[in-house]
């Protein structure tokens, strides 16, 4: 019942036709074809009259579009009596608005998924410092004192007054390992505590922290996104002159005013009404049988247009969690029997860097042992004892306390060391990095195939990672050390578009937005990035960027071949009624059959067997569970 409700309230006239029709046809099988007449003709002085309104409304904002055809179709249709063509010309005028509004209506930019992870509690020092209460976000003033528990959303941006903390800024700033943060120094609002309860004080309330700033520039960049053309208007003007010319001509030639009538039954614009619509239905189909969610017809005629792609760096080009990239064990130890130890120290601890080790010694197939004793020191690193030996991995401060032999790493853009001393020696460290994708390469080369030729990195992490990491896919702009009111002004400052940004995270949700078409990462990326963005690619792979921009290629390439078959076939038909040839009856049949050629050929943008042959043979890789980040302790 909510569904037929819904129906009425948003396409009336499509449910309002349907229902003429069948009374029509009620009427008629018993025997009343006078009445059906009046029904059909009065209902379609009622719909003309409606579209008329409309007609001049959109005129007013200065869109012209195929309505004035459509409406004198309506009219010389009942003119002659022609009452049948009357209602299918209504019923494909009013289905195909509908069916390009479900195509090409653009999805509601809802900040749920913003709201919903918006810190919403703070817990509050009492004038004494005593106790700790807690009270909303939005209570909390300037100068409050607050405290963060483990885990817990920072709730405003404030100043950290214990002596040092790590925190999560991924979904703020895109970078991808935790971040230490020592006492006086800024934390953000909408990053995450790590394993130790840290005290701040509060530098700003909740409406002008970091993470309703995002919130703000979704909702800016949303609105202020200029409505999608659609394809059909820009060829209504030509046909819509061509189409009354040639009734005009025949009018005068002939002295008949029926010619008139004649030629404008063959040259109801129902072919620009539905060639796009089914088109673009087709391509959104075959979007999400390739595992890409289009959220509206306009973003795909936009992808086929696209000149630039922005990409975020942190769980776009790269996989978003640090992988162990090298073992470099100091003289008298091995590289795998320093990886044992470490990963076997590293079983007693939260942090997603201990994850890494031991994934990383599993992937050699090495045996873990258990320890005797473990403790974490938070921040630092963890001390275990393993068969009477002590082991120490984390901070280099930490085990140059125990191994005064210790020496720093050298490392490059994007990497850190985690240092392992074994039986108060120092074995060596273990460096980390996040990883770039298989394919991003591939998919950037892709891109510029496609005729996507600008390619750039917006990124909240160093220049020196952003750059290596451009070097390696091979993109050819970075701005590096972006926070998201400035990956916003970035894509706003191109000049060759449309433009593509593909992210993942909250920090991308604004610039998704304000993107011609935001691509979201969505397999396991933020819901936030999701909601902003025009596309959402459900599996973890990039290379679908590439596929999508294909598949809006396709999309529109037979689209505009369905248009040009309506209109040649309505030109024929309307020469032919110019010379009396196609009387109006035969001419609403004719008709009909141009719209359903444009039809069959409009949903060849579904995709063939070939697409359907792939997709079955492929296998998409799996999404890949990020896991839980907790404290830095690197150095």
């Amino acid at each position: 019942m909510k569904r037929i409700v819904d129906a009425v309230r948003c396409y009336p006239i499509v449910v309002a036709t349907v229902f003429v029709g069948l009374l029509g046809l009620a009427l008629w099988w018993n025997g009343s074809p006078e009445a059906v007449q009046w029904l059909f003709s009065a209902f379609g002085l009622v719909v003309a009259a409606i579209e008329f309104v409309g007609m001049v409304k959109r005129l007013r904002q200065g869109i012209f579009g195929v309505d004035l055809l459509a409406i004198m179709a309506i009219l010389a249709t009942i003119a002659v009596g022609e009452y049948v063509a009357t209602l299918i010309i209504v019923l494909m005028l009013s289905g195909g608005a509908a069916l390009e509004d479900y195509a090409a209506g653009r999805a509601t930019r809802e900040l749920n998924a913003l709201l919903q992870r918006a810190p919403q509690i703070a817990h509050r020092f009492t004038a004494t410092e005593a106790d700790v209460v807690d009270v909303p976000a939005t209570d909390v003033a300037v100068n409050d004192l607050l405290l963060v528990r483990p885990a817990e959303i920072v709730p405003v941006d404030g100043e950290l007054r214990s002596a040092e903390a790590s925190f999560d800024e991924s979904s703020l700033t895109g970078e991808s390992l935790p971040v230490e943060r020592h006492a006086g120094q800024h934390v953000l609002s909408g990053s995450i505590n790590g394993q130790t309860a840290v005290t701040m004080r509060a530098t700003a309330n909740a409406g002008d922290s970091q993470y309703q700033r995002i919130i703000a520039l979704v909702e800016e960049a949303a609105s202020s996104k200029a409505p999608v053309v659609r394809l059909a208007d820009r060829y209504a003007v030509p046909f819509t002159a061509l189409s009354l010319a040639l009734a005009g001509l025949a009018w005068f030639l002939s002295g008949d005013p029926v010619r008139f009538a004649e030629v404008l039954v063959v040259a109801t614009p129902c072919p620009l009404l539905l060639a796009a619509p089914v088109a673009f239905m087709g391509g959104m189909s075959r979007a999400a049988r390739n595992g890409i969610i289009v959220k509206g017809a306009g973003v795909l005629e936009t992808l086929a247009r696209a000149r630039t792609v922005v990409f975020d760096k942190t769980g776009t080009l790269t996989e978003g969690t640090p992988v162990i990239a090298e073992v470099r064990p100091q003289a008298g130890f091995g590289a795998n029997e320093m990886l044992a130890l470490a990963a076997s120290a590293e079983q007693y601890s939260s942090h997603v860097l201990a994850a890494s080790v031991i994934a990383e010694a599993y992937g050699r197939t090495l045996t873990l042992t258990s320890a005797e004793t473990a403790s974490e020191v938070a921040t630092h690193g963890v001390v275990a004892h393993l068969a009477g030996v002590e082991v120490i991995v984390g901070k280099f401060s930490l085990v140059r306390e125990h191994a005064p032999d210790a020496v720093m790493a050298s490392l490059r853009g994007g990497e850190l060391a985690m240092y392992v001393a074994i039986g108060g020696r120092y074995a060596g460290c273990l460096v980390a990095r996040d990883r770039v994708r298989e394919n991003a390469r591939e998919t950037v080369a892709a891109l510029r195939r496609l005729g996507v030729g600008g390619t750039v990195m917006l990124t909240g992490d160093a220049k020196a990672t952003a750059e290596h990491i451009a070097a390696q896919v091979g993109i050819t702009r970075v701005q590096a050390d972006c926070l998201p009111s400035d990956k916003v002004e970035a894509v706003r400052g191109l000049t060759d578009r449309p433009v593509i940004m593909v992210g993942d995270g909250v920090n991308d949700a604004p610039v998704l937005a304000a993107a011609d078409v935001g691509i979201a990462m969505g397999a396991r990326g933020s819901t936030a990035a999701s909601e902003s963005a025009d596309v959402v690619i459900m599996l973890d792979d990039i290379s679908r960027t590439a596929r999508a921009v294909a598949i809006g290629q396709d999309t529109v390439r037979v689209a505009l071949q369905s248009i040009w078959l309506g209109i040649a076939l309505s030109v024929v038909l309307m020469v032919a009624a110019a010379f009396g040839l196609i009387p109006a009856t035969i001419g609403a049949l004719s008709q009909e059959i141009v719209d359903l050629l444009t039809i069959l050929n409009a949903l060849r943008a579904i995709g063939g067997r070939r697409d359907a042959a792939a997709a079955r043979t492929s296998t998409p890789p799996q999404a890949q569970v990020r896991p839980s980040r907790s404290v830095s302790r690197s150095e």
